[in-house]
């Protein structure tokens, strides 16, 4: 295989943030901290958006933890979910995480999925999401999410896959809204293109 170059570099803090934390969280809301606890230092450090993700074990052990990268690393695809996907398939060296089914994992999102992350979720091996804040909380700061089906949740559902949501959905909305009063950056907001 003919290498391209691709690699994630997680900022600085990351790493030093990331030793720090436990690597067991027992419940669904001690998990959600996490992701909200990187999308708040993802702000407070300016090196992203609003957002952040982690893959778990069924039993809350962690086994990665991503923050949106996109304006950081000038790539429109690095949202916290996918940087957390990534970095979790590359660690256990599978592209499905369940390992044909036998092994069930979760990933825990400080915010509702964007379209594009939606669509990664049935291929990543992951058989339970956890949201905090909701799409019209994301929308309501000014970034677009895409054109998501109305039925997302039961469509994941179909497919063995359980969606809960606004677990301390005030807490992960509150990220967000310190994002925009602190000026981050509003990407994607769906702005029709100019003389294209």
């Amino acid at each position: 295989m003919i290498p391209i170059g691709i690699a994630i570099e997680l900022p600085e803090w990351a790493a030093e943030f990331l030793r720090g934390i436990p690597r067991e969280y027992p419940a669904p809301e001690d998990r959600m901290r996490l992701a909200i606890d990187l999308a708040r230092k993802n702000v407070r450090s300016g090196t992203g958006g609003p957002f952040g993700a982690a893959v778990f074990t069924r039993d809350g052990r962690l086994i990665s933890a991503g923050m949106n990268l996109v304006t950081a690393l000038n790539c429109s695809i690095l949202h916290a979910e996918i940087v957390a996907l990534v970095l979790a398939q590359q660690k256990l060296e599978r592209y499905d995480l369940s390992n044909g089914g036998k092994e069930c994992f979760e990933l825990v999102s400080a915010a509702e999925p964007c379209a594009m992350c939606l669509g990664a979720i049935p291929w990543s091996g992951v058989s339970r999401v956890i949201i905090g804040a909701r799409d019209e909380d994301i929308r309501s700061i000014g970034f677009d999410e895409g054109i998501k089906p109305s039925g997302w949740i039961e469509g994941l559902k179909d497919r063995g896959i359980v969606v809960q949501r606004d677990v301390l959905r005030d807490e992960a909305t509150a990220v967000l809204k310190e994002y925009l009063t602190t000026g981050g950056e509003i990407y994607n907001s769906g702005r029709p293109l100019a003389g294209c």
